[in-house]
């Protein structure tokens, strides 16, 4: 063999021993990565708690001690007075409208000027040279309180003296669907209760105010919402909105309206009176004391059915203690009232909801508000109905499944595509998983982990479903719309929009969009401030909805821009020219050339709105055309309860998900997982604890998030992909939907092992023991 021979038998060995790269996804349908995945994972990602200015100062908030008293005096005086404090302000020093609030309600003061109506609420604030100043500084100024018994009972709203100026009913909303007087062979009734989850942000709430120039402010915050907090800050301070700019911070994931006002809004007066910078970064106790949480609620359930265990009629009343103030208690309550028969075919339902007011921390928006309390409740009826008639669960629920083209007992038709059977169908179908063996090397199998109390042969299995809805958007009218504007220049696409990145992953779909729609691989997604135009709020799939519609719309405006010269140049339509894999072609194949080569260094460029179709408020009767539209999710929970000592082991959660479209399965597939385990903490965990209004151990030991070892295995057995057609791409909201059926799935599973009703989430260990123990 020659030399020649043995060399290139060599090269080609080293050739194929060469590993080719593989191709880096990129558009729809991809799993395309997060481009912030590594700063986050490395720890280089820049959050609010992270900013710095030239001449910073340092805010503290004073909260008050007491849930429910009236403000006999306010003194500031040894604070003022104090080394290296800039400022204190108070009520007083609020010149612009004093109330703000989110859901269209002023009704929550700035600081507390008369009377404090919860626990935490903001009294004082105040700017001084180091944090530790201004915090001794907040608790030096003196306030002189007469505490009156607060209202926490939300039943005893009604007749208790008004806590607001606008009384303590925020909302009623009586739904009348169909005949009063129909009845069914059988009636079941419960009494349920939901308890107030937190959101509990990994990164707690910080900001920084820097004053302007023109008299103006500019805040720097982990904002979901940036043009409605623009918004709200610019009527409290008195300047026009211009005069105010947000600029969003890197949000550490939000499943809820994470930012508290009640630092925020103190903190750009802090900033114009002081004339420098000025930061705060709330403790974990401040975050727990200042934003709001999930309502909890009081439900009341009878449901007749007839001897096929076919819903007649259901009959409600639900409850929702908002807390302080209104927020978005007007939302929740319209979802928890249409919502209230769930995923079924209800041919008679009255239902009562109210939201009032108590002495409670506020209640406001958390992934699934109003859907997920219900959502526990009726599924419970549906196990009793089976139960009753000595028939499967599972059996039961299909046979009274919603589809498309049925009916709300809100009058509105489901149009959109409502594949519940299927759903259910498949996680009743999955495999149960394997029994644990009763032996010591997997003890940890066990109902509360290594070295619990529990015993083998105390340990039972059970089996519950869980099937939720929820909708998508805002409803009862809400004017959804987002704006977007998307540049190419060489050879680079920009996006532009104020859709804020709070885990959801809009900004990798804007990348996707663009590079499906222009061939462009590199797509760069602009910092959001509100100098762009609004794109509103980060809740119930909006982004993926009408931001990225926008994103679409304006991709495909730069792309006939791109593609009408060369068009025009073979005597062809645009719509017979195509763009994939970076290079533009004809149908016939005469034309072909790349993109970068079209575009021969040229800016394009446009703007485009995305708005979904409109909606309609609740009618005195509770009907309505309210939703643009729903998702559905049914869950097959397996749980082993020790059921001498109540502990709970969730041993699976089978999911089958109607998402619509996968815009991008590993995305998707981790927010699905993400909102199952946060059900989870709802199910067994979570519950702020109130008594008498008072918070009690607001932080992360005492309030008990589950972790990864209580995280289940998580099995998704089926995506439904049935396009909605009004929907941009056809897709869905993915993450409340979850949020929404795992706890009810729970709680069912529960019920099966251990016989006993289980009305109460979370669930405690004595409605977990059995019968008889």
């Amino acid at each position: 063999m020659s030399n020649d021979t043995a060399t290139a038998e060599a090269e080609g060995t080293a050739e194929a021993a060469t590993p080719v790269p593989e191709p880096i996804p990129h558009g729809l349908g991809e799993s395309l990565p997060p481009a912030d995945a590594r700063a986050k994972t490395e720890g280089t990602f820049p959050y609010a708690a992270d900013l710095w200015a030239e001449g910073l100062l340092w805010a503290a908030v004073l909260r008050s001690p007491h849930p429910h008293a009236r403000i006999v005096s306010i003194d500031t005086t040894h604070a003022r007075e104090m080394p290296g404090v800039r400022a204190v302000i108070t009520h007083e020093d609020v010149p612009g409208t004093p109330l703000h609030g989110r859901g269209g309600r002023a009704d929550r003061p700035v600081f507390a000027s008369d009377v404090v109506r919860h626990h935490g609420e903001p009294l004082a604030a105040v700017a001084a040279d180091h944090p530790d100043t201004a915090r001794m500084a907040a608790a030096a100024v003196i306030v002189e309180y007469e505490v009156l018994d607060p209202v926490t009972d939300p039943e005893h709203a009604f007749e208790a003296e008004p806590l607001h100026p606008d009384g303590n009913l925020i909302r009623h909303i009586p739904l009348r669907h169909g005949d009063p007087d129909a009845a069914g062979e059988i009636v079941v009734e419960g009494l349920y209760r939901i308890g107030r989850q937190d959101p509990a942000p990994i990164g707690a709430e910080a900001g920084l105010a820097v004053p302007r120039p023109d008299g103006g402010v500019e805040l720097y915050l982990a904002s979901t919402d940036p043009h409605g907090d623009r918004d709200i800050a610019a009527a409290c301070y008195g300047l026009p909105p211009e005069q105010v700019k947000i600029v969003v911070t890197g949000v550490p994931g939000a499943t809820a309206d994470r930012e508290d006002q009640g630092f925020q809004l103190p903190l750009g007066l802090l900033a114009l009176k002081t004339g420098c910078p000025v930061k705060l970064t709330a403790t974990r106790e401040e975050s727990f004391l200042g934003h709001t949480h999930r309502h909890p609620t009081l439900l009341r359930y009878r449901h007749h059915a007839d001897a096929e265990g076919r819903i007649v009629k259901v009959e409600a009343q639900i409850l929702l203690d908002a807390g302080a103030y209104a927020d978005t208690s007007s939302d929740a309550l319209a979802a928890a009232v249409a919502f209230a028969c769930g995923p079924y075919v209800v041919p008679n339902a009255f239902i009562e909801g109210w939201a009032v007011r108590t002495n409670n921390p506020p209640s406001g928006h958390v992934r699934g508000e109003g859907a997920m309390q219900v959502c526990a409740a009726y599924e419970a009826q549906m196990d009793k109905v089976a139960k009753k008639l000595g028939l499967d669960p599972a059996e039961v629920r299909l046979r009274n499944v919603l589809a498309t083209g049925d009916v709300l007992p809100t009058g509105q038709t489901v149009t959109c595509p409502a594949p519940v059977a299927e759903l259910l169908q498949a996680v009743r179908d999955f495999p149960l998983p394997a029994l644990p063996k009763d032996t010591p090397e997997d003890e940890w199998l066990l109902p509360g982990g290594p070295e619990g109390a529990g015993e083998p042969g105390a340990v039972r299995r059970g089996v519950g479903y869980g099937i939720g809805m929820v909708h998508m958007l805002g409803a009862e009218g809400a004017d959804e719309v987002s704006t977007a504007t998307v540049k190419v220049q060489d050879g680079v696409a920009t996006v532009l929009c104020a859709a804020v990145e709070t885990g959801q992953g809009f900004t990798t779909l804007a990348r996707q969009i663009v590079q499906d729609t222009l061939g462009v691989d590199e797509v760069q997604v602009a910092p959001v401030d509100t100098d762009q135009p609004p794109a509103g709020p980060g809740c119930r799939g909006r982004h993926t909805w009408v931001s990225g519609g926008a994103v679409e719309r304006a991709a495909k405006m730069v792309r006939t821009q791109l593609l009408q010269p060369l068009a025009h140049q073979f005597g062809m339509s645009t719509e017979l020219l195509q763009i994939a894999d970076g290079k533009i072609t004809s149908y016939d194949g005469v034309l072909s050339t790349t993109v970068g080569e079209a575009l021969d260094g040229k800016e394009l460029w446009a703007t485009a709105q995305c708005r979904p179709h409109p909606t309609e408020p609740l009618d005195e009767a509770g009907q309505g055309d309210a939703f643009v539209g729903m998702a559905f999710c049914a869950i097959r929970a397996v749980v082993d309860v020790d059921i001498e000592i109540g502990s709970v082991r969730v041993v699976e959660l089978a999911v089958a998900q109607d998402v619509g479209r996968a815009l991008n399965p590993a995305q998707l597939t981790a927010r699905i997982e993400a909102g199952v385990t946060q059900g989870v903490g709802i199910a067994l965990t979570e519950n702020l604890r109130t008594p008498r209004g008072l918070i009690r151990h607001p932080d992360l030991t005492g309030y008990a998030l589950p972790t990864a070892l209580d995280a289940p295995d998580i099995r998704i057995v089926k995506l439904v992909e049935e396009r909605d057609v009004v929907a941009p791409f056809g897709a869905k909201a993915v993450s409340a939907a979850p949020v929404v059926a795992s706890p009810a799935a729970v709680a069912s599973a529960v019920r099966a092992a251990t016989g006993r009703p289980v009305n109460r989430l979370p669930i405690r260990p004595q409605a977990a023991v059995a019968t008889g123990h």
